[in-house]
């Protein structure tokens, strides 16, 4: 069985041993040295040569394997040792040539086989060993959703979190130790998981069963009572939100970056999956908010000095089902604990834009983008001078447009303040020094 492949990573289920198929049982045994958790070595109690017990530090186990030459190194894992798993770990850093990889059925597998429920369509989601930030909208693209849980990120933690962001149209199945004869399943709504406690060998199978009941403020287009639903997952909103269904400051309704122009910034912005954007004075956090609906996976850090906007970004996280960072302070105090950004979206910068932008542009990472929205000449000014003096490349945008309104049986234009859109790209391998060497 072994051939000249001298390191197997093997799956096994909670069925133990049993479960693995004869010939993979004998790699087993016959290897030189078995490595895995605590739960897999305990599977094999006769096995009497060199034992190595597995507790994260995955490159030290590779280390430990490299150092192995010659010997025959049997890796157990908990179900798909390539989902989520340590093979692909192994394959990668050992070469795929030098590793076997033999599958158990893997726990979401089981868990929709035990539900009854086809997968194929489904997404699946960890938040094994990682903060719940940004599951909200990554749940919500979704009708169907397997959750790798793990002892913090319990299945009464995941249901808190989605009913904090109204998502109770969701039910949840979940399955303890499967495969093991102390296997349990059950289906909950979201509030009854809330309040149980579960197996810490759990995942979590989410199904969108019902139309959201999460609404936006706005009138228009699919009026319900005055109110239009939600659409009933985040990246089934169109691009270019409209204005009135974001919560704003009252009476100053309008302190918002106006549809026209902030799909006009999100273009300029350039965002790709996983990127990292700053939203600095974010005020209703609306370009932050369909830069996440739009671009899947980015990472959001908003801040803004408003207390009553910074009220209404966050009554907008909530009902937009977007969830990022946002912090109250006056940029660039507040930045430091912000990553890196790949881009930068500046809609307000309290009288610090020369030095904001410095701040900022010391941050971007090659190949990033900044973005000032200007709706006055000297920030216009400022910016292009400051931005080039940076060595950034600088291009500006004016963006004028108009709304039709009703007058008597005749409709009629009305232009809306015209908008300055200056966008910086640092080029590869670029510095922020520009013209100060």
């Amino acid at each position: 069985m072994w051939m000249d492949r001298r390191v197997w990573v093997i799956g096994i289920g909670d069925d133990g041993a049993a479960g693995l198929p004869e010939g993979v049982r004998q790699v087993v045994e016959t290897a030189d040295v078995l490595a895995g958790g605590d739960r897999q070595l305990a599977f094999f109690p006769d096995f009497s040569r060199e034992r190595w017990r597995v507790q994260g530090g995955l490159r030290d186990l590779a280390d430990r394997i490299r150092s192995a030459e010659g010997r025959r190194v049997a890796v157990l894992a908990s179900g798909d040792p390539l989902f989520y798993g340590i093979g692909s770990y192994l394959a990668k850093v050992l070469g795929p040539d030098a590793v076997t990889v033999v599958p158990a059925v893997s726990s979401v597998q089981l868990a929709f086989a035990r539900a009854g429920v086809g997968w194929q369509d489904a997404a699946i989601l960890s938040v094994h060993g990682r903060p719940m930030r940004g599951l909200a909208q990554r749940v919500d693209r979704h009708d169907k959703v397997a959750l790798l849980t793990d002892d913090v990120n319990t299945p009464a933690a995941i249901a808190k979190y989605l009913l904090s962001f109204g998502m109770a149209e969701y039910r949840a199945f979940v399955g303890e130790r499967l495969g093991g004869p102390q296997e349990r399943t059950g289906w909950y709504t979201l509030e009854e998981m809330a309040d149980r406690a579960f197996d810490p060998l759990n995942v979590v199978l989410l199904l969108r069963d019902r139309p959201s009941t999460a609404q936006t403020g706005v009138a228009g287009t699919g009026v319900l009572a005055g109110r239009l639903a939600h659409p009933a997952g985040a990246g089934r909103w169109p691009l270019g939100i409209p204005d009135e269904a974001f919560a704003q400051r009252k009476p100053d309704r309008g302190l918002i970056t106006k549809r026209e122009v902030r799909v006009l910034c999100l273009a300029e912005l350039a965002l790709r999956p996983g990127a990292v954007l700053w939203d600095i004075g974010a005020c209703t956090g609306s370009v932050s908010i369909e830069a996440i609906l739009q671009t899947p996976d980015v990472e959001v850090y908003a801040i803004e000095k408003n207390v009553e906007d910074l009220e209404n970004l966050r009554e907008n996280q909530r009902r937009f089902r977007t969830d990022f960072v946002a912090v109250h302070g006056k940029a660039p105090e507040g930045l430091d604990g912000f990553a890196d950004p790949d881009a930068v979206f500046i809609g307000g910068s309290g009288g610090e834009l020369e030095h904001l932008l410095q701040v900022c542009a010391d941050r971007l990472r090659p190949g990033g983008r900044i973005v000032v929205s200007a709706a006055t000449l000297e920030t216009l000014a400022t910016a292009q001078a400051t931005l080039a003096r940076l060595g950034l490349s600088v291009s500006i945008t004016l963006v004028q447009t108009a709304r039709s309104r009703p007058i008597l049986q005749l409709t009629r234009l009305e232009g809306m303040n015209p908008v300055f859109l200056i966008t910086a790209v640092r080029m590869e391998g670029g510095d922020s020094n520009g013209g100060n060497g």
